[in-house]
């Protein structure tokens, strides 16, 4: 950890706000402190990702506790969100640090062109020295809104920044084998792999009620970094010192697997498949074996309303998910289609229909 250069470190709602709603501001500056004193001061590069815009939303708007539903939760996160920000430049201008706000949706970073930017914006944040505060774009998204996972949105800023560390912050000094509050529970001091996990009782939604995380997300964040070979480290906010400096704290996630290609990390854990394609068994095997592009003769049935661009759901003939992928035709084009190769295609539709459904470059095998 303490060698670690560049850095994600993920903080949860409750750890910013009251419980009431509203931000707490010495909790703000405290994470900051630690944030400043530590990494930032030894020149370590830190991107934070920060839940907390709808928690910050809620007192202003009047709202008791977090709605139930989008368009309250869209406004709170609008009021909320210049409320967050605004907190954090003022905590960080304590130590001379500019920060730089970078919303995201998963739709987007799905998308080649708008992964480059999100790339690119964060480095070059980075290189001028600021701290890029990172959520999720909730004033407009739908489906992301209602996951509300900033745990796995801060999983794979790591893996798109190239981090070598992961922190994730919560109200609870780590994973527990039971529930913490039980006085036979430990702590599991580190995890090699999710077969340790195997038994394990891994809470829900905290008692705070002003977030919408919980230690099953903040596992399975900790899982997708670890299996794209970034590091984990999984602590309460108050030992975020202790974390970033190195010394044993909470609980560590050793890296399990490689680093994944760009987007499609994105693409496997954070998109929402608008429709779905069943492959007959030569289509399933050329995709899953032979990593080739899906073409519309290995292609059986379509289901949904998608568009071109929309991420697609594989199947195989018995319905299970083989992979997903970014489609290139509309869903009502598609029945036309099936069944007929590229060439007949070219010769009776034009050479506009001579490509992939999806493209290889486009697709992720799913974990069977």
């Amino acid at each position: 950890m303490a060698d670690a250069r560049r850095i994600v470190v993920k903080v949860g709602s409750s750890s910013l706000t009251t419980a009431a709603g509203g931000l707490d501001a010495d909790r703000v500056d405290a994470l900051v402190d630690a944030l400043a004193g530590r990494a930032l001061a030894e020149g370590k590069e830190t991107v934070l990702v920060s839940s907390g815009a709808i928690a910050a939303g809620l007192a202003p708007l009047g709202l008791a506790k977090r709605p139930r539903d989008l368009s309250r939760q869209q406004a709170a996160a609008s009021v909320g969100q210049g409320l967050l920000v605004a907190r954090y430049t003022a905590s960080f201008a304590r130590y001379g640090r500019r920060v730089g706000q970078v919303l995201l949706t998963a739709d987007d970073t799905s998308r080649r062109s708008h992964y480059r930017n999100a790339y690119r914006t964060l480095e070059q944040l980075l290189s001028m020295g600021a701290v890029p505060i990172v959520n999720e774009n909730d004033t407009v998204a739908t489906a992301e809104i209602r996951f509300g996972d900033n745990d796995r949105l801060a999983a794979l800023v790591a893996h798109l920044v190239r981090a070598d560390l992961l922190v994730l912050l919560s109200d609870i000094d780590g994973l527990y084998d039971g529930d913490p509050a039980r006085p036979d529970s430990r702590r599991i001091a580190e995890v090699a792999g999710a077969a340790e996990l195997a038994g394990v009782e891994v809470g829900g939604v905290g008692r705070s009620g002003v977030g919408t995380g919980g230690m099953a997300t903040k596992v399975e964040a900790a899982r997708i970094a670890a299996a794209a070979a970034v590091p984990v480290v999984l602590t309460s906010a108050a030992q975020a010192a202790d974390a970033l400096a190195g010394r044993p704290t909470g609980t560590w996630f050793h890296p399990t697997g490689r680093r994944a290609a760009g987007r499609l990390l994105w693409l496997a854990h954070a998109s929402t498949p608008l429709g779905a394609l069943t492959l007959d068994a030569g289509a399933v095997e050329a995709v899953v074996e032979r990593h080739t592009s899906l073409l519309a003769a290995g292609i059986a049935s379509v289901h949904g309303a998608f568009s071109a661009g929309d991420p697609v759901e594989l199947r195989d003939e018995a319905g299970r998910p083989v992979a997903r992928g970014l489609v290139n035709f509309d869903a009502k084009e598609l029945p036309q289609l099936l069944g007929r190769s590229t060439g007949e295609l070219a010769r009776e539709l034009g050479p506009e229909y001579e490509r992939e459904v999806v493209h290889r470059d486009d697709l992720v095998l799913l974990a069977s």
